[in-house]
């Protein structure tokens, strides 16, 4: 018998008064404004301790945006920081001035062109490296800080401002350089000019459609500060928010959107940070509006899938001289992970595909509620258009009703949709189709597409919503250690870009992974997270999901009348509070809860309508999973046959997790049945499938049952050398993070848990590895080769 160890405090190191000043701030806010907060203010945490008390109770609980001005953070320390240029000699100054303009807000790199245009002596910059507030670097001028470069830049006159945004503007020449050289010159403008509003709007489209997302936000804003024109202004303020969402600044893209009332773009905004019903109000309200040429404050919203829009010549920028751009362009849309793509200052566009690109957002806010009225109230809006809605709108509106074939019919094309390098949102809703399809293959091809194309367009916002879907594939595959990966990555995304529902999303397949894997009190934290957010937002399919997962970790551990309880409270939640895909999806588990319980009747007829969606489909693995509930249904000897013929289409399939809980439940009916050689080979193979997986719960009950052959069941796999061998997907994270240093509170915001969770995971490692201390940690993750970072 092994002794547990029980190991000291973990944190013995005292970190410097401001970091502990600001993990104790840390501890007391939501994740997402945590995560957030700490990159608006370039992660230094003193800036953090004093941004902290400036926030609103709403900021603080994430309900408004965060302040996006450095000013509106620290006060203090850029006045600090102000004060320290401000001491150095005049010459350093503008040469710090010029050095920071080149990099704040906008990087160009044309400093030393600059310098040597104008004949600067940069041996004026020792006098900033000798007070350690900037050095001379190989490409230019390297800032002790992201807060000193600012203080630099604002510490200079107006009138010196626009001097050095002319300097660099004059030597941004050539082709290459028109996106830069206009924001250097809209800088440099004394005030509103209709001319320059022109060029930086052709400027901004053209940097988006190179995917300079950041640039093209700050050309498209100062745009709008120079626009003399009221209905202009509004058009490019929303260009300017869209650009922000896009490049996931969440905070920033909701202030410039609370500027201007276009309902598309309000809708895309609270899909992903409020209340999901509203979300779908305001978006279909942004259909009929595009639908009918329907004006808005002076201007029609416009937006695009990317795969629908006719690009037309790009505008070039006005020349050096200023002159307008004579040719009108209809900026193309970067990604559909954004609902609206305003048109440039001089027209708006033609509604069809911009109502497709609605109806794909609307869409998903039905799918994230469960509202089977509003799916259809969607449908309806497209019918009266005359617009073809997406596949997946169509397909669940069709499977809701009991329109199977329909469904099938209209899921299939939007599948076909997953080619390489299409747009992030038709791969995303492709995925989705996949997976109620049970094409899990196609899925993970689809929603892996789908994060690499965001990346390549540089929108991580969509980068999330992709790792959202694709958790299911690796869910279903049995795949733990991938999918809880990429789920934390897609987790702390979520947060970074502001997009909290999907955060609760990721929140709620975690504690499937967690239940998966048996980490009982890491799945009801994660689970009352998820549910807790999700019944205030109205998103009822984390709050399923999060249930989903009790349910299972109940099944899981024996507790059959617990789990059926709860999958019968899931089948009759409401919208906003439960999803019928996700109860259709969870007819196998059901079945078998109540089956153990005895109460069949209504399992039955759950099953019924789950074999007609398989017989429909004809997806191996829904078909293996409806012969499953066949057999435990049948009585005594009947449902041999079965469950033959369920591990049968299952080899065909891919939901490998769930052909081994086939075959555990195969396995002691062959038991009850007496046919001990059978029974054992199919236990054995269970048991093996669920420790590679690393599955303990299930591993358990497959042991209980060969111990009641008889049969000796070889013990769970702790002795080997490897460390992935002996903790879980989640412990193995959070070890090597901490083998690389990171302490308890930085492991616990990184992945968005509490440190009370941290120290329960390492705790749980130490005991598994026999260590008692983090410097046996250390060694023992780079002796196993495990030492690289993550």
């Amino acid at each position: 018998m092994v002794t547990p160890v029980n190991p000291p405090p973990l944190d013995r190191t005292s970190p410097p008064p401001i970091t502990q000043a600001w993990r104790q701030l840390a501890a007391t806010l939501p994740e997402g404004v945590r995560v957030r907060l700490l990159r608006a203010v370039y992660g230094d945490p003193r800036a953090a301790v004093e941004s902290v008390p400036l926030l609103t109770d709403r900021q603080t609980t994430g309900l408004d945006p965060l302040p996006t001005e450095p000013a509106e953070l620290a006060p203090v320390l850029l006045r600090e920081r102000r004060a320290e240029i401000r001491a150095l000699p005049d010459d350093t100054r503008l040469l710090l001035l010029l050095a920071a303009a080149d990099q704040y807000p906008v990087a160009t790199d044309a400093f030393l062109r600059a310098v040597t245009a104008a004949r600067l002596d940069t041996r004026c910059l020792e006098a900033a490296e000798a007070a350690g507030v900037a050095h001379a670097g190989a490409g230019g001028v390297v800032f002790r800080d992201a807060w000193t470069r600012i203080a630099a830049y604002e510490s200079g006159s107006p009138a010196d401002r626009r001097d050095v945004h002319r300097l660099l503007a004059r030597v941004l020449g050539g082709a290459g350089g028109t996106p830069w050289r206009s924001w250097h010159r809209g800088a440099g403008a004394l005030g509103p000019s209709a001319r320059l509003a022109a060029e930086l709007g052709a400027a901004a489209h053209k940097a988006a459609t190179g995917g300079r997302l950041l640039l093209a936000r700050a050309l498209a804003e100062r745009a709008a500060a120079l626009c003399p024109d009221p209905p202009g202004q509004t058009r490019l303020i929303a260009l300017a928010a869209t650009y922000a969402w896009q490049s996931g600044d969440g905070d920033r893209a909701r202030r410039l959107a609370a500027a201007g009332t276009d309902d598309a773009l309000t809708g895309v905004l609270a899909l992903r940070t409020g209340n999901a019903p509203e979300a779908f109000d305001a978006l279909l309200t942004g259909v009929a509006r595009v639908g009918t040429g329907t004006p808005d404050g002076g201007s029609r919203p416009t937006g695009a899938a990317a795969d629908d829009v006719r690009r037309a010549p790009s505008a070039e920028a006005a020349s050096d001289t200023g002159s307008r751009p004579t040719t009108k362009a209809r900026p193309a849309a970067l990604d559909a992970s954004t609902p609206l793509i305003p048109t440039d200052v001089a027209r708006p566009l033609a509604a069809p595909a911009d109502t497709d690109h609605l109806l794909a957002r609307a869409t998903e806010a039905a799918i994230y509620t469960g509202d089977v009225r509003r799916l259809r109230e969607a449908a309806r809006v497209a019918d009266r258009l005359g617009v073809v809605p997406p596949g997946t709108l169509g397909g669940l509106v069709a499977a809701f009703d009991g329109r199977y074939g329909d469904a099938r019919d209209l899921l299939r094309a939007a599948v076909g949709q997953c080619g390489p390098g299409g747009d992030p949102t038709a791969l995303i809703h492709a995925g989705i189709a996949a997976l109620l399809l049970g094409d899990h293959t196609r899925a993970t091809t689809a929603t892996v597409r789908a994060a690499a194309s965001a990346r390549a367009r540089g929108t991580p916002v969509a980068v999330a919503q992709a790792m959202e879907f694709r958790a299911y594939a690796d869910f279903w595959t049995g795949r733990p250690r991938a999918g809880e990966a990429a789920a934390v990555d897609g987790l702390w995304q979520a947060h970074a870009t502001g997009q909290d529902n999907g955060a609760c999303h990721l929140q709620a397949a975690l504690a499937m992974f967690a239940a998966l894997t048996g980490e009982a009190d890491l799945c009801r934290e994660r689970a009352a997270t998820a549910r807790s957010y999700a019944l205030a937002h109205g998103l009822g399919l984390p709050a399923a999901l999060a249930q989903w997962a009790l349910a299972f970790l109940d099944l899981s551990s024996g507790r059959f009348a617990a789990a059926a309880a709860r999958l019968r409270a899931l089948a009759g939640f409401g919208p906003g509070h439960g999803h019928r895909a996700v109860r259709h999806l969870a007819t196998p588990h059901y079945v078998e809860a109540a089956v153990r319980t005895g109460d069949t009747r209504v399992a039955r007829v759950a099953h019924a309508d789950y074999d007609r969606w398989a017989s429909t489909v004809r997806s191996p693995d829904d078909l293996a999973l409806s012969a499953r509930c066949r057999a435990l249904l049948a009585p005594g000897a009947d449902a041999v046959d079965h469950y033959r013929t369920a591990l049968g289409l299952h080899s065909h399939g891919t939901r490998d997790f769930e052909r081994a809980r086939t075959e555990l439940l195969f396995g002691s009916a062959l038991r009850r049945l007496r046919r001990r050689t059978e029974a054992r080979d199919r236990l054995h193979s269970a048991l093996e499938a669920f420790d590679s997986f690393g599955a303990p719960h299930c591993a358990a009950q497959a042991r209980t049952e060969l111990r009641a052959l008889g049969a000796p069941a070889a013990p769970a796999p702790d002795t080997a050398d490897h460390p992935s061998t002996r903790l879980t997907a989640q412990q193995l994270l959070i070890a090597r993070m901490a083998a690389e240093g990171a302490t308890n509170r930085e492991i616990a915001a990184r992945l968005a848990l509490s440190p009370r969770t941290i120290d329960h995971h390492l705790r749980g490692v130490f005991t598994r590895l026999g260590i008692r201390s983090r410097i046996e940690l250390v060694r023992i993750v780079a002796d196993a080769g495990e030492g690289e970072p993550l």
